[in-house]
């Protein structure tokens, strides 16, 4: 099992133009939900993210995500890709 970190930024706004502008913006949307907390919507960089997906065990592994500063431990529960690009446009996080 691997350990993996990302340093993510705050998204304010939810919806899908706020993560069309998340994506223009050259970041990858993302969200935190689950454990009876408010869901927490983020974006991560890009290379960050294609370089996690790349390992075998990317599902199953540990996933930190640090946000201001302050580290969440969340698992990946899905991940979405473009249908022609096959890049990642949108990741699902659940908080342990």
């Amino acid at each position: 099992m691997s350990k993996i970190t990302f340093n993510a930024l705050v998204r304010e706004q939810a919806g899908k133009g706020a993560a069309r502008a998340c994506r223009k913006e050259g970041r990858v949307p993302a969200v935190i939900y689950g454990n009876k907390k408010e869901p927490q919507m983020i974006s991560l960089h890009p290379v960050e993210l294609e370089k996690a997906l790349d390992m075998a065990d990317f599902y199953s592994s540990d996933i930190e995500v640090v946000i201001n500063g302050k580290a969440e431990k969340v698992s990946c529960q899905d991940v979405q890709f473009h249908p022609v690009s096959d890049m990642p446009i949108h990741v699902d996080f659940l908080r342990k």
